[in-house]
């Protein structure tokens, strides 16, 4: 892991899990990492039949916000897994 300079004031994983929670319906997220560099695992009923690539633009569409710009707290992820239950 690097460090990753950002402004973000808070707890940066909570903040991706409330993104995706916020967006994708009835996910279980977790999500590991720091420095920028992020995993994140996603569950979720919202992906059934779904391609793999559909589900993770759901994702990466609900973390959006925190990747955009120079100090954005969230730098890469650097796994991404989704599934339906």
């Amino acid at each position: 892991m690097s460090d990753h300079p950002t402004s973000f004031q808070g707890d940066i994983p909570q903040a991706i899990r409330d993104a995706i929670v916020g967006k994708v319906a009835g996910a279980e997220v977790e999500v590991s990492g720091g420095g920028g560099h992020y995993t994140i695992a996603v569950v979720s009923s919202a992906f059934a039949g779904k391609s793999m690539l559909e589900n993770q633009r759901l994702v990466y569409g609900a973390i959006a916000h925190l990747m955009k710009g120079d100090g954005a707290p969230v730098h890469a992820v650097d796994s991404l897994k989704t599934k339906a239950p």
